[in-house]
């Protein structure tokens, strides 16, 4: 009896296995993406308590709502201040328009030699540099390569906008972020109806043109101008967490997001960045570099939403590091806002001195 039942014991634990096996291979295996960011993120060690520290303290002693995020292109490792939360991007967005566009060049579907002309109805509010060339005979050819340098380098909203409609809109950019997995990145509905939507004004073509925006935002009662304004602070419509900004660039230094060409076109566009010249890049030491991208939100009673910067600095040996700094409100004066970024810049400088510097190899 004892030979019989052990027989059967045996017999069932093989079919018991067997089962298992069959049940494993019939599951779909996990996707390349998802195994991918896995790993990365059960690999990435610690940041340095150092950096750590700077971070916290910088952030908790700056007199406004800031979001602060630095990580490491090459360790791997991350830190940060509230870097989780949404802050308005403003002109920041730009960089996912970009990105939009040379995807499209990448997957065949245009060309950056693509000829584009733009006329009155494409111009919008604020700075855009490129609407005296559109006025000047009433309408302007150029390409789609020249749209984005001047997007990126001098935060131009009207060439911003023109390039985002010609390759798909909006929902191309929002499509881009998605199937890219960028993260906590919100894309709204371009510069003009957002901008006027921040300020509690109804768009319409005419306001681009003879300082007419800011005459019927003016006009407007000030509680309506206060609430449109308190509205996109507490839920920015372009808002995004540092934290996903720093994965995404970090990922582009890296050429997971575009082919080899189109990222280094991409990051030498964004090392002529003429806008912000003593945010991030005030505090640069000699031998580093910064590809960056700015931006700048609207005031009222003396508040800004949106004062931002976030690029990738590299180092004399090479090594990269992505930063995020993102005021969401604050009223202290630029200088105050820009040493902010100076100094985080300056941390992270010294926190590679102290780990790759040839004095900290000896």
């Amino acid at each position: 009896m004892t030979s019989a039942w052990e027989r059967i014991a045996v017999g069932l634990a093989v079919i018991g296995a067997a089962s298992v096996v069959a049940s494993a291979a019939s599951h779909k295996p996990t996707p390349k993406h998802a195994r991918t960011a896995a790993a990365a993120v059960r690999r990435a060690p610690p940041a340095p308590q150092y950096i750590r520290d700077q971070i916290k303290q910088l952030g908790s002693g700056f007199d406004g709502r800031v979001g602060i995020a630095v990580k490491s292109i090459d360790d791997g490792w991350s830190t940060g201040w509230k870097d989780h939360e949404l802050y308005p991007q403003q002109s920041v967005s730009k960089l996912w328009v970009a990105i939009t566009a040379l995807d499209a060049v990448d997957r065949g579907k245009v060309s950056l030699n693509d000829p584009v002309t733009l006329t009155a109805a494409d111009l919008t509010l604020f700075h855009q540099p490129i609407a005296d060339e559109v006025l000047k005979t009433g309408s302007y050819t150029t390409t789609l390569a020249d749209l984005m340098t001047r997007e990126i380098t001098q935060s131009d909203n009207t060439a911003n906008d023109k390039l985002m409609r010609s390759v798909g809109g909006p929902q191309a950019v929002r499509a881009m972020i998605a199937r890219k997995h960028l993260g906590a990145i919100r894309f709204a509905n371009g510069e003009r109806v957002m901008q006027s939507r921040i300020a509690g004004v109804t768009w319409s073509q005419d306001l681009s043109i003879g300082g007419k925006f800011f005459q019927v935002r003016d006009a407007l009662p000030m509680n309506i101008r206060q609430t449109a304004f308190d509205r996109y602070v507490a839920n920015p419509y372009d808002g995004a967490a540092p934290s996903a900004v720093v994965n995404a660039l970090a990922r582009l230094k890296r050429g997971d997001l575009l082919s080899p060409k189109s990222t280094a076109y991409l990051l030498d566009i964004m090392s002529h960045t003429h806008t912000g010249p003593n945010r991030l890049r005030g505090g640069l030491q000699p031998g580093w570099t910064l590809n960056h991208k700015t931006g700048t939100g609207q005031e009222l009673g003396g508040a800004q939403a949106g004062y931002n910067d976030i690029g990738i600095l590299t180092g004399p040996d090479g090594r990269s590091y992505a930063v995020a700094v993102m005021i969401k409100l604050t009223s202290v004066p630029l200088p105050v806002r820009m040493t902010l970024m100076n100094n985080v810049v300056r941390a992270v400088i010294a926190q590679h001195d102290m780990q790759y510097a040839p004095a900290a190899q000896q």
